[in-house]
């Protein structure tokens, strides 16, 4: 049985659609397209994607529920911020490891947006002592980390992103050769395909594949929070 394709041109025309008529009497009017093309597509990804994960590391999760999984509510939360539009105008799935009690422990995603695919992982806006041993895991073990996000395969597919502090902190060396990464606030990887992409039917497996290549950069930051991989 030929595959087929779980996201089709019609989440990225909502997603746009919705980015100009962000108010919620338009999503209601528009709600069953919303759940048949971004919600319902998504759960479904996340279904099949099960075994797949699986098969980069058991220690991470992929929960189908409608609520509380790894598909992020679409809904903004609004009430500390000067924008109140209602809702985000792109689709995020991640995939938590078992041991996370929020979205700071380490993670795989995948981020869908009208002109701007991301697929990676790592460990986003952690907490100041998340991030304390982090950069101690790195000043400890510069080969691992070396060969973890810096070896020649991994700079060719992916790029070290996420915000960063202007100077290196206070207690690390400021002439460590890894000195940029001990400055990031995020610790996070990833690639950036064309939107076609994720309408491809083979786009389960591309993201499989990306998140295999990923396994030594997220080894890495489970081992230095004595996280199993």
């Amino acid at each position: 049985m030929p595959k087929t394709a779980h996201f089709g041109p019609e989440l990225f025309t909502f997603l746009r659609e919705l980015a100009v008529n962000n108010e919620r009497g338009w999503f209601q009017a528009n709600r069953e397209r919303y759940e048949e093309h971004v919600r319902g597509a998504s759960l479904r990804f996340v279904t099949d994607f099960a075994p797949r994960l699986a098969a980069v590391s058991r220690h991470f999760r992929a929960d189908a529920r409608p609520v509380g999984g790894s598909l992020f509510r679409i809904q903004r939360d609004i009430r500390f911020s000067r924008d109140k539009s209602p809702y985000k105008t792109a689709v995020g799935i991640q995939f938590r490891h078992e041991a996370a009690a929020d979205v700071h422990a380490p993670g795989f995603y995948v981020h869908l947006e009208p002109g701007e695919l991301w697929i990676g992982g790592g460990v986003w806006h952690p907490d100041p002592p998340v991030v304390r041993r982090i950069r101690d895991a790195i000043v400890a073990r510069p080969d691992r980390w070396r060969r973890a996000a810096h070896s020649p395969a991994f700079r060719r597919r992916f790029e070290l992103g996420g915000e960063a502090l202007k100077r290196t902190p206070p207690d690390y060396p400021a002439d460590h050769p890894f000195q940029d990464d001990l400055k990031l606030k995020d610790f996070v990887a990833g690639a950036s395909p064309a939107e076609s992409a994720a309408i491809r039917a083979g786009f389960i497996d591309d993201v499989a594949r990306i998140f295999r290549e990923l396994t030594p950069f997220m080894r890495f930051l489970c081992e230095a929070l004595d996280l199993p991989f």
